[in-house]
């Protein structure tokens, strides 16, 4: 396709992102206005995974689209570009900025199930972003968020090197401090970063920028926990400490985290602006527990669950049988007919 790079919008640790226009001829295939995220070849292996990442994710409307990738030679320096969906709105961060430093915990709440939305799908097909901060949530002219930036996205269960320091140290979780684990868990924990940081208009860790980062990763590491917005609802509060787990194996997983009352209540009337990733019935099953830990509280069935149904039409009841009744019946000599085909179930052919 031919496109024309414009001006430059933004930059990544190991690109450059410009926007760009197609040309009359690729209108029908491309949209007329892109995001081209560019690097020099020789220095391209980001690029060429984030794009392997996106292709195997597929079309997801909580992720970022990849249009392709291709070379070209400008001011005589070989480049290698990907071409992105260009979301008009900026970052997430951007937006926190522009707002005061703070957003209403509503707007959190929407902007925290389509994270979620895009985790679940990043995570359902084997990868981990590994950089998920309010940077990296790009923002679009209808409300929506979409994830982006995976060019330090890996398999699931994909070996790092030795003590690599992969994403953002302001969102990485202990155990990728501790044990240089980077599994689909410490994304959650960056959702509870980004999901602090928009309520706080901070970062949960007091750290300066150009400061040392060791200072800072011994404190992920330790018993220090991160902040909680003291302002917060007790269903973002729960949310966060859902997402702020020190053991990843009790960390709530982001399809546990979609059926969370804090971004439910919102949108459990079907007014998410999104479209679903995980429907209804998905979700009811998602939330089988990992281990014995994640039952629920126990609740006692209401009396009301048991006591006689009234019709209100008919002002008639239909009452159990009582104890009495019951055994009553088992001691009499009266056999049931198992003979009755019709009173059998098929269970296996």
């Amino acid at each position: 396709m031919k496109w024309v790079r414009g001006e430059t919008i933004g930059y990544g640790s190991f690109a450059t992102i410009s926007k760009a226009t197609s040309s009359k001829s690729s209108a029908d295939r491309f949209p007329s206005v892109m995001a081209v995220k560019s690097s020099e070849a020789c220095c391209s292996d980001s690029l060429k995974n984030e794009k392997r990442v996106l292709d195997t994710i597929g079309s997801c409307p909580q992720i970022i689209r990849c249009f392709g990738e291709e070379q070209s030679v400008e001011n005589g320096e070989e480049l290698h570009n990907l071409l992105l969906e260009y979301a008009s709105g900026g970052s997430l961060a951007d937006m926190v900025k522009t707002n005061g430093g703070r957003l209403s915990e509503s707007e959190i709440r929407r902007h925290a199930k389509s994270i979620l939305k895009g985790l679940y799908a990043i995570h359902a097909k084997g990868f981990v972003h590994c950089d998920i901060k309010l940077e990296n949530i790009l923002l679009f002219d209808d409300g929506a968020a979409k994830i982006a930036d995976f060019g330090l996205a890996k398999e699931t269960r994909e070996q790092p090197g030795k003590c690599e320091i992969r994403g953002t140290p302001l969102y990485m979780s202990p155990e990728s401090v501790n044990e240089n684990e980077y599994e689909s868990l410490c994304d959650i924990w960056a959702l509870g970063c980004a999901v602090a940081e928009m309520a706080m208009g901070k970062p949960v860790w007091n750290h300066e920028p150009g400061a040392s980062i060791w200072p800072l990763l011994m404190r992920i590491a330790g018993e220090e926990e991160p902040e909680i917005p003291s302002e917060f609802s007790e269903e973002g509060k729960d949310f966060l400490r859902k997402c702020f787990v020190k053991d990843p194996r009790k960390r709530w997983t982001a399809e546990m985290l979609l059926n969370h009352a804090f971004v439910m209540s919102d949108y459990d009337n079907g007014d998410d602006p999104n479209d679903s990733v995980v429907s209804k019935e998905e979700n009811l099953e998602s939330t089988s527990p990992r281990c014995p830990f994640y039952f629920p509280d126990w609740v006692s069935t209401s009396e009301k669950e048991f006591s006689p149904e009234f019709d209100s039409e008919s002002s008639s009841t239909t009452c159990f049988p009582s104890p009495d009744d019951r055994m009553q019946k088992l001691v009499t000599e009266e056999i049931d007919n198992w003979s009755l085909s019709d009173s059998w179930v098929t269970v296996r052919d």
